[in-house]
């Protein structure tokens, strides 16, 4: 990584690569884990989509391969441009998202800069068949999920489960801690305090760092 800014609601990272400068469109929360240097000194993999315009060619960098395709499928729809989508995505998770389709949430989805009437209809008209799939797993796995009524709180742990991940954690390591950390942010809220993402990835690592240490 040589450079991190930001433009208009844009985030981007220079990365140099033998020589040669790549400048990438990031999601504006791994911009905040890369400026806070919560994640230095960590193996990162990017998840790259080029777009190749008749005047530049652009690059999106994704932390998983999931926001990567759900990236795709949206700029599927028309309309719908490269800047909706990261928009979508700096707002929701994918599985918020994706109940917002399955519920019709119009007003949900109209919160996105750059999305309207028209077209929150014709992203719920083709994307409930195309999600049809991740909605029944999602459906499926309700009743195994831990149960978190915060909405910002269950937006920072899906976050925190795609970002150790990409730092190369494995996910049966992930959710052994999830409880942990549950239990560690009901404790922290309850006695008045402010939770952030920051305070809660290294708090996951401590966590996991902890227990590859004792299993070494």
């Amino acid at each position: 990584m040589v450079e991190l800014w930001k433009t208009n609601q844009k985030f981007f990272v220079l990365i140099n690569c033998q020589g040669l400068g790549y400048e990438i469109q990031i999601l504006e929360s791994f911009f905040i884990k890369l400026k806070t240097n919560q994640i230095f000194n960590k193996n990162l993999t990017l998840w790259i989509k080029h777009i190749k315009k008749e005047d530049s060619d652009l690059l999106f960098g994704f932390t998983s391969k999931d926001q990567k395709n759900f990236f795709i499928e949206i700029l599927s729809i028309r309309g719908v441009g490269s800047q909706i989508g990261m928009g979508i995505l700096n707002k929701f998770s994918i599985c918020e998202f994706i109940n917002a389709i399955k519920t019709q949430n119009k007003k949900l989805i109209c919160s996105v800069p750059g999305i309207g009437q028209k077209m929150s209809d014709r992203m719920i008209l083709e994307l409930k068949s195309k999600f049809k799939s991740e909605i029944q797993i999602e459906e499926e796995r309700g009743k195994d999920k831990f149960e978190i009524k915060d909405p910002e709180i269950n937006k920072l742990f899906d976050e925190l489960q795609l970002t150790l991940k990409s730092l190369n954690y494995k996910n049966k390591e992930i959710k052994t801690i999830l409880p942990i950390l549950i239990k560690e942010v009901d404790h922290f809220t309850i006695k008045g305090n402010n939770l952030s993402f920051e305070n809660l990835l290294k708090l996951a690592m401590n966590y996991l760092d902890k227990d590859s240490s004792n299993i070494a």
